[in-house]
């Protein structure tokens, strides 16, 4: 057996199906003590790991499921020798939200100096980095760093954009823009 927890996150990996459906079990009814409940969309029996693959192709299944734990979606794999490797790939929808953040924040930082602005962007770039930089993860953290380049590419050109017109607050400041 093997468990990784992390707060109220929990990860339990089981040799045989069996032992698995016996310990979901006894969670369940111990929980169930402290009026405390499984989350049913969170909580699922899958077939993980070394074998998965093989055995899942011989009952004429797809590939094995993958889960989410956090902020990674886990997945079986392959490494290049065909051997079993773990794969972990940043979740899509969090990596959504947090450039979402900081296309935002950007927008707000827009009139600062730029190396301040820069500055920033690197702690915050470091930092997700930092998180999420693990093995087999390398074209997630690339995509992340190409949409960052061109959050503030955008950015810098709006400001640009903002100076040739004069610093423009409003859309009708603009000469020649109807009128509201």
């Amino acid at each position: 057996m093997v468990i990784v927890r992390y707060a109220d996150d929990v990860v339990v990996g089981f040799q045989h199906e069996a032992d698995a459906r016996r310990f979901w079990d006894a969670m369940r009814k111990r929980l169930e003590e402290f009026s405390l409940s499984l989350h049913p969309d969170k909580t699922r029996l899958i077939e993980f790991g070394r074998h998965a693959a093989d055995r899942r192709s011989r009952r004429g299944l797809g590939k094995p499921e993958t889960f989410n734990f956090l902020g990674f979606v886990f997945i079986c794999g392959r490494s290049r020798k065909g051997k079993f490797q773990l794969k972990r790939k940043t979740r899509r929808d969090r990596m959504r939200v947090k450039l979402t953040e900081i296309k935002e924040e950007l927008r707000r930082r827009m009139h600062q100096p730029i190396p301040e602005q820069g500055r920033w962007l690197a702690q915050v770039v470091s930092g997700f980095f930092a998180y999420h930089a693990v093995p087999t993860n390398s074209s997630a953290l690339c995509a992340f760093h190409h949409h960052i380049k061109r959050l503030w590419l955008c950015t810098l050109r709006r400001l640009e954009l903002a100076k040739q017109l004069g610093n423009v607050s409003q859309v009708s400041d603009v000469p020649g823009a109807p009128e509201h």
